[in-house]
């Protein structure tokens, strides 16, 4: 076998490898999304059969009647309402946070840097009581304060991110804008801001997710029906004592994932430039 030949076997093999090893991780979903056009009674009795015999959408009308009078619209309403509030608190709040780092020399600059670090190493769990303790002192519980609020400190994880990115400009447009009279807040928001989108929008879809995703937050806060997320939702779908709805709780987990689907489809390229480039090269 000549190289050239070997050489396309070898590519041809690693591609196979590759695209099997993605079925058996995106396996699970497609078998989520198949089980919820089963009958309810036979999602847990068909495990190993994939495909549906009777397409049914009965789960998915069952599913968003919601409980309790409060429909499903109510849920996905809350969980945009937090997370969307969050991002845009998070983004903003880590994009100064970053250039006021990278940009600004002020005193005990490098002290707070690492203070910030060390969050990054903070268990959440253990901040779990104290901050419970604070919102409950505040009268923030059963409120979206606690899950709104907090982000928009920053993330350090964002902020670190979006410093390296902002690192890799150079720092002779940020002398040329300061010959021309420009300020640090001008300099920032028509300057900066614009060259680092790929690292906003990064930041943006990973924070939309984590914060879509969040069980522990809306189950420690929030306890009435109209202000639950969908998270917390899709869990009382899940009843130990009872028949669990096992159709009706699939249909809507596809419905769930229909927003950071979207978002991802869509803004892909901002999550390859964000995190494989460093900003222009000076």
């Amino acid at each position: 076998m000549s190289r050239k030949a070997r050489k396309i076997w070898g590519t041809v093999l690693f591609h196979v490898i590759i695209c099997l090893i993605g079925i058996i991780m995106i396996y699970p979903l497609i078998w989520m999304f198949f089980s919820s056009f089963k009958e309810s009674s036979k999602v847990m009795t068909t495990v190993g059969q994939l495909i549906p015999d009777k397409w049914d959408i009965q789960n998915y009308i069952n599913g968003w009647a919601g409980f309790g009078g409060t429909t499903f619209a109510t849920f996905f309403k809350n969980s945009f309402i937090v997370t969307i509030l969050s991002v845009i608190g998070n983004i903003i709040a880590s994009a100064m946070a970053a250039y006021g780092f990278t940009r600004i020399r002020f005193k005990g600059r490098n002290f707070f840097f690492i203070c910030m670090i060390i969050t990054m190493m903070v268990p959440s769990q253990v901040l779990v009581v104290p901050q419970y303790l604070i919102f409950h002192g505040l009268g923030w519980v059963n409120t979206f304060l606690p899950l709104i609020v907090p982000e928009w400190g920053g993330r350090a994880f964002f902020i670190f991110m979006i410093m390296q990115f902002m690192a890799g400009i150079p720092k002779d447009l940020d002398e040329a804008a300061e010959i021309d009279g420009c300020g640090k807040i001008k300099l920032f928001t028509n300057i900066i801001l614009p060259l680092i989108v790929p690292a906003l929008a990064t930041s943006a879809i990973f924070g939309f997710y984590w914060k879509w995703d969040d069980f522990m937050g809306s189950l420690l806060y929030l306890n009435s029906p109209d202000k639950y997320t969908v998270s917390i939702a899709l869990k009382l779908f899940s009843d130990p004592t009872s028949v669990t709805d096992y159709g009706a709780m699939f249909a809507m987990c596809v419905l769930s994932l229909l927003p950071v689907i979207i978002l991802f489809l869509f803004t892909q390229k901002y999550i390859v430039e964000g995190i494989a480039t460093q900003g222009l090269k000076g």
